[in-house]
């Protein structure tokens, strides 16, 4: 893995040919890994200019959404959209076209780019926007790098009065009721729900379905009133081991579950929360994902068109209550429409879970592809380490006119990573 420090040290790289970009390796499989050119961008990371009247920052591709945080939080500017963990890059960001908790009523993070500097197949830099080079910027949205290398953008920042969420949580019984309180809280601006997955009949699904509103100056905790744009200081915590094989398994999700459902439960309804508790609850715990032993673990990500959703969830679920293979990151979200070429939403319901990686959770979640694939679901490629090549093909009809436009552009050559060369891109 090579780390240039200049452009023309990048372009020499990418006129070698097979290269695919990394930024911070927050992506769960191998999207962002090349076998003989894995070009990492970790020194392009710079923020170029910033717009106090209209919230736009120039930065290259290799500035952390935690160094953007932490740069203009302070100032009254928070991203639009923010993905799990704020430790990505922005061209990361980009290449994932990533989503939030607010996707029902803001869209994707693409929504918010303006520009993108992008080198392509032939080693030029070409500026690609709504306007200009259209095709090269719809595609480089979600399309996982495998357009080119992005080297800058221009992403727009949105103007809060405080550092601070007000957070309403709902209790569900079951999934269908879940669906039922997203439904009715459409004007929210952020929601999102953690789902008990080893619940069965009437309490299949159970959740806690959470909603946020940026808290304004006035509502923020009274010791912070003076200051409302500065959080508390966070310390973060080490998992110190790697916990053995067989400590995450069906008996112990199910306590942590429960404990987590009742917890949540016995809150009060509405709390002022801190912006990093409630978007990048895991950043809290550094090397979190230890708690799945040294073998690690598979994330499953899929999305169900709304007109499928209700009966698809029902039995995504079900199939992971009856396997006893319960996750406790299981997390639902409300997707709104979604226009991009190759960006993962659609309108609809999105539901994530990480397993144990073992050959009861992989048979497991070759099941969820089945039936994602029942219900015209697709699946979420940044968080995608295990797909077979028919099923990916099978759930996304776009892949055709993807690869056409990766062959006009001479980028299978240039532009490749592990995880393309398994799906076939």
């Amino acid at each position: 893995m090579m780390a240039p420090r200049s452009t023309d040290e990048l372009l020499h790289l990418v006129r070698q040919q097979g290269a695919i970009a990394r930024g911070n390796g927050r992506a769960y499989g191998d999207s962002a890994v090349s076998a003989t050119n894995t070009i990492h961008m970790k020194h392009f990371n710079h923020m170029v200019s910033f717009d106090q009247e209209t919230g736009q920052l120039i930065a290259e591709a290799g500035v952390l959404l935690a160094d953007v945080i932490e740069a203009f939080l302070p100032l009254g500017w928070f991203p639009f959209v923010t993905p799990g963990t704020k430790f990505v890059t922005l061209g990361g960001m980009i290449a994932a076209d990533v989503h939030g908790k607010n996707h029902h009523k803001d869209g994707s993070f693409g929504a918010y780019v303006d520009w993108i500097d992008v080198v392509t197949s032939d080693g030029s830099v070409e500026r690609c926007s709504k306007t200009e080079n259209t095709e090269l910027f719809e595609w480089t949205l979600g399309g996982m790098g495998l357009t080119g290398v992005i080297l800058r953008a221009a992403i727009r920042l949105r103007p809060v009065t405080s550092a601070w969420i007000e957070q309403t949580t709902l209790v569900a019984d079951n999934v269908s009721h879940a669906m039922e309180l997203f439904e009715q809280s459409m004007d929210a601006t952020y929601s999102v729900a953690w789902i008990d997955c080893l619940q069965k009949g009437q309490h299949l699904g159970r959740s806690l379905v959470m909603l946020g509103e940026h808290a304004d100056a006035g509502s923020v905790p009274t010791r912070f009133r003076k200051t409302p744009l500065q959080g508390p200081a966070k310390r973060r915590r080490n998992f110190p081991i790697n916990m053995p094989n067989w400590a995450l398994n069906g008996p112990t999700v199910r306590v942590f579950n429960a404990c987590y459902y009742w917890n949540g439960k016995r809150k009060p309804k509405r709390q002022v929360v801190d912006w990093d508790s409630y978007f990048f609850p895991l950043d809290a715990i550094q090397g979190w994902n230890k708690v799945y032993g040294r073998r690690g673990f598979a994330q499953f990500q899929c999305v169900l068109p709304l007109s499928h959703a209700k009966d698809g969830l029902n039995e995504l679920l079900d199939a992971i209550a009856n396997a006893g293979s319960g996750s406790f990151l299981a997390v639902l979200k409300r997707f709104g429409p979604q226009a991009g070429k190759f960006s993962f939403p659609m309108e609809g319901y999105t539901l994530a879970l990480d397993f144990p990686v073992n050959a009861k959770t992989l048979a497991l979640m070759n099941d969820l592809d089945r039936i994602t694939l029942q219900y015209n679901g697709r699946f979420y490629l940044a968080k995608d380490s295990r797909m077979p090549r028919d099923v990916f093909l099978q759930s996304e009809p776009r892949a055709e006119d993807y690869i056409k436009y990766r062959q006009s552009k001479g980028a299978p050559t240039a532009f490749s990573s592990a995880q393309s060369e398994r799906l076939g891109l």
